[in-house]
């Protein structure tokens, strides 16, 4: 809802399409490769008529651009119809940077925030500058940057399952260096490195909340 009020706020029609599901990531990274196919055939239909579509995800945004072609290898039809999808598939702040040109979106955030960069933003997509970008123009924002931004949470999906030890150890490190900086709250462009990381810090008795970037850049208070 808050990308939603960003993206409204600089002049573009939204829509949201009830038939969406999801990126088929969890199956794919798990090896359900069969399983993820179906989800991503899927996920073509709706959106195949789609002008642009923005997802508030990296990990979501990397699976369409990156992984689609590799669950569909072999496959000359559906491979056609990733190829003419991708390009017109961009992650949040990346589509406000380099679509929208947008700058001062009016949004006030009086808080000392740090920055998570989530491992697929900025692998995959090298997505390290347009966030820190948008949160440099929010009002009375005050960024003050980790010594582990570039650094995994832990979380990984069925890697938290899996390896619930090291992913724990990794998230432990992660909330150390988040609570150095004296910040108020953590933000990121992935929702699940947000529970990770809130998940641990909760436990901690951390009062240090976590936040999407579209929920500062849609606030005015």
């Amino acid at each position: 809802m808050a990308m939603v009020e960003v993206l409204e706020r600089l002049g573009f029609e939204v829509e949201f399409r009830a038939a969406q599901t999801c990126c088929a990531q969890p199956a794919f990274n798990s090896g359900y490769h069969t399983e993820a196919r179906a989800v991503a055939r899927h996920f073509l239909d709706v959106f195949s008529d789609a002008e642009t579509i923005v997802v508030p995800s990296g990990s979501c945004t990397s699976m369409i651009t990156h992984h689609f072609e590799e669950l569909f290898a072999g496959d000359a039809k559906q491979l056609e119809r990733v190829r003419t999808i991708a390009p017109r598939v961009y992650e949040f702040s990346r589509f406000l940077v380099d679509v929208a040109e947008a700058g001062d979106l009016g949004a006030r955030f009086p808080h000392k925030v740090t920055y998570h960069d989530s491992c697929h933003a900025l692998r995959d997509l090298q997505l390290k500058a347009p966030p820190r970008a948008l949160l440099s123009k929010v009002k009375d924002l005050e960024l003050i940057e980790m010594e582990t931004a570039e650094e995994c949470c832990g979380f990984g999906g069925t890697f938290s399952v899996k390896f619930a030890g090291i992913s724990g150890a990794m998230a432990r490190t992660k909330m150390d260096s988040i609570v150095k900086t004296g910040a108020s709250y953590v933000v990121s462009l992935d929702s699940s490195c947000l529970m990770q990381l809130r998940g641990a810090l909760s436990r901690a008795g951390h009062k240090i909340e976590t936040i999407h970037l579209a929920e500062v850049l849609a606030s005015r208070d």
